[in-house]
C-alpha cells in the first residue's frame, strides 16, 4: 500500500472494511492509510461496519480533514422494501445493514444524514468537523473545492438542511428547491 501511495493512489474507501488489517508484524492497508497523513479515507460510521472504537483511534491517527463520510447506500435506502437484488443475487435488508443470501454483509441502508448523525454521537465528534467530513472533505478528494463543500458565492448551491435532530428538512439541488 506504501507503494500505491507513491505511484499516486490519493485515498482509500471503507476503511477496515475489506482490506488487510493493522498487525504487529504486518500493517496491512489500514496501517498504511493510517500512517499517510496525506490519504483520504472514506468511513462508514452506522454502528456495525467497523467498531465506533476502531474509528476513534483512526481518528487520533491522522487529520480529521482526510476522513470522508461514505454511505455505501444500496437501493433500499429510502424504499420501504426488506430487499432487492444486486447483480442477480438477492440482497436482504435487516436493522439497517444488507446481506446476502449466504449471511454475508453486502452494503448498508445508511443515508448521509444518518451517517452524520452517528459521526457525532459515535464517534463524539464536533458537528462542524463532521459537516465537513460530509461535504468539503469528499469535494476536495475529488477535485470539487472551488465548485462545492462549502455556502460562498459562486459555489454550486446544493444544501441540505437539517433540524436539531440533525434530520434533512428541506434541500437543493444547483439552487432550486427539492419538491419532495
Amino acid at each position: 500500500m506504501r507503494e500505491a501511495f507513491g505511484a499516486g493512489i490519493t485515498g482509500v474507501t471503507h476503511l477496515f472494511n475489506a482490506m488487510s488489517q493493522l498487525q504487529n508484524r504486518a500493517p496491512g492497508v489500514v496501517g498504511a492509510a493510517l500512517e499517510n497523513q496525506d490519504a483520504w479515507c472514506g468511513i462508514i460510521v452506522d454502528g456495525h461496519h467497523v467498531d465506533p472504537v476502531a474509528f476513534r483511534l483512526a481518528l487520533r491517527c491522522r487529520p480529521h480533514d482526510r476522513f470522508m463520510l461514505v454511505t455505501d447506500a444500496m437501493p433500499s435506502v429510502g424504499a420501504d422494501s426488506d430487499h432487492f437484488f444486486l447483480q442477480g443475487r438477492r440482497i436482504t435488508v435487516k436493522d439497517g445493514l444488507c446481506y446476502d443470501e449466504s449471511g454475508v454483509l453486502a452494503g448498508s441502508d445508511l443515508d448521509m444524514a444518518a451517517a452524520v448523525r452517528n459521526a457525532v454521537a459515535l464517534l463524539g465528534l464536533d458537528l462542524s468537523q463532521v459537516l465537513a467530513m460530509a461535504s468539503a472533505c469528499p469535494a476536495a478528494f475529488l477535485g470539487l473545492s472551488d465548485q462545492r463543500g462549502a455556502i460562498a458565492p459562486g459555489r454550486a448551491a446544493d444544501l441540505v438542511a437539517l433540524d436539531d435532530d440533525l434530520k434533512v428538512v428541506e434541500t437543493w439541488i444547483g439552487g432550486v428547491r427539492d419538491a419532495a
